[in-house]
């Protein structure tokens, strides 16, 4: 009698742990919106429940066998749950570039939340847990491609708003170089530097960009494009093979939005303006200065003004070194050490985006430049579609052509197109030292990953062991950095 009582109590605690745990994963389906997860719940049922499958047959096994499947049952046990949280919660994110310095230094690790904006649904749900695109050692790709879901989104706190500081998949890495010493270089710029070197030598007499008309002036920058792409498929022992990454597995980057969807933007004199109204300017935003020495500045001083090893490494090799208004003005100051000191206006024109117009924009002067809303109509003509072309075909998958000065969107002539996602524009604060949109352009909606929430780690890179540990950093929240 004891024992069927124990059992049916035994039995009512399963049932109520089965419950539980199946009103858990059907508010997760709901919020998720997929309802293919009730695959899932005979399952579910059955490790409560029926018990028909032996889950756990190996602990009535021999003494290694036990030993063996209980490390691979809690290690199999982790990769799920890590890979749920870093899908669904937040993931780990460490600063690998000085792009943001000084708001967020090289070393610093953030805990990036996937709620704030929003987790995506994975276009590459078969992935290693803790891998972006490749597997360490090996240096083989950690997903597989199939299956391959369309974009989509759940609902999450919020949505980006105007300088957050957002990490998001890296635009332009759809393509790259499988070559080792290429894989962080842009593919696309890599294509037009080659291709106007290899026009330079086919057509030593320069052509004069401004003489052509708006069709022959596209023709001109496509075939630049065309011809570096044509020389690095022909030269694989030099750039290895051309690779593709699905819009997931592409590299993460930290940058500032300053530029919302349906906002114009427009930087002059270094400053950005959106619809005409300066936009506040980040409180570490640095920017390069020409300086001449008259003795190296102490490292006490350095440390005040946290400048660091890289950027000596810059004044030494060009003469400028990136300053915060702050460390600026107390270098000025010192004038037993600093005999000149004045800021580089210098900007080349070129490389920026798009790379097949003739813009004349620099860095610190440049657009105006709308940026793309879901669900808005643009006119499309020959002075706009180079801006809008890498939207309307890579990231929204149109076929775009334009001949005789007409533009054909999926073969069909029309001057308008309705654009099917946001999209933002990013820039570093470490403005003169930072390959942001400036460079590559707009970051779709479907690229954002999450905003770091606050800095768990900090380590400097130039200081070995305890002494490199930033203390004072250590659970900074970010949102605080403005």
């Amino acid at each position: 009698m004891i024992d069927k009582d124990k059992q049916e109590l035994n039995m009512k605690k399963q049932w109520a742990k089965f419950v539980g745990v199946l009103v858990l994963y059907l508010l997760f389906l709901l919020w998720v919106e997929s309802w293919w997860g009730l695959l899932v719940v005979p399952f579910i049922y059955d490790v409560y429940i029926s018990k028909k499958i032996k889950w756990t047959w190996w602990k009535n096994a021999e003494p290694v066998t036990r030993f063996v499947m209980s490390w691979v049952d809690a290690l199999v046990f982790a990769l799920v749950a890590v890979y749920f949280i870093n899908l669904f919660v937040f993931q780990n994110f460490v600063i690998p570039s000085s792009s943001l310095e000084k708001s967020l230094l090289t070393g610093d690790y953030l805990a990036v939340s996937k709620l704030s904006y929003g987790p995506r649904i994975p276009q590459t749900p078969l992935t290693m847990p803790l891998t972006q695109h490749t597997l360490p050692i090996f240096n083989v790709k950690s997903y597989i491609e199939w299956p391959h879901w369309d974009y989509r989104r759940v609902k999450g706190f919020g949505k980006v708003q105007l300088n957050d500081i957002v990490v998001f998949n890296y635009p332009a890495g759809d393509t790259l170089c499988s070559a080792e010493n290429l894989q962080g270089q842009d593919y696309y710029l890599l294509c037009h530097q080659i291709g106007s070197q290899l026009m330079e030598q086919q057509a030593p007499n320069a052509v004069n960009v401004d003489m052509l008309d708006p069709q022959q002036q596209w023709d001109y920058y496509h075939s630049i494009q065309n011809l570096g792409r044509k020389y690095i498929a022909n030269n694989p022992q030099e750039f290895g093979e051309i690779i593709s990454r699905p819009t997931d597995r592409r590299e993460n980057y930290v940058k500032r939005c300053v530029g919302l969807p349906g906002q114009t933007l427009q930087i002059k004199n270094r400053i950005v303006y959106l619809n005409g109204k300066a936009n506040k300017e980040p409180d570490n935003a640095q920017y390069t200065y020409y300086i001449k020495l008259k003795q190296d500045i102490p490292e006490q001083l350095l440390d005040e003004l946290n400048i660091s090893m890289e950027d000596l490494s810059t004044f030494n090799q060009s003469g400028v070194m990136p300053l915060t208004k702050k460390a600026y003005k107390a270098l000025a100051a010192r004038k037993d050490i600093v005999e000149t000191i004045h800021l580089n206006t210098e900007a080349v024109v070129g490389d920026l985006y798009p790379l097949d117009a003739n813009t004349g924009w620099t860095r610190d002067n440049y657009g105006p430049i709308w940026i793309p809303k879901k669900g808005t109509t643009i006119t499309l003509n020959m002075k706009n579609i180079a801006i809008y072309e890498r939207p309307i075909e890579v990231y929204e998958g149109n076929k775009l052509e334009v001949k005789g000065g007409k533009i054909f969107i999926n073969g069909k002539q029309t001057n308008k197109y309705t654009f099917k996602l946001d999209y933002y524009w990013m820039m570093g604060d470490n403005r003169h030292n930072s390959a942001d949109s400036r460079y590559w352009g707009f970051v779709p909606e479907d690229h954002i990953v999450g905003k770091p929430i606050f800095i768990w780690w900090s380590h400097s890179p130039d200081k070995k062991g305890f002494s490199g540990i930033r203390w004072s950093r250590l659970f900074n929240i970010v949102d605080n950095i403005k």
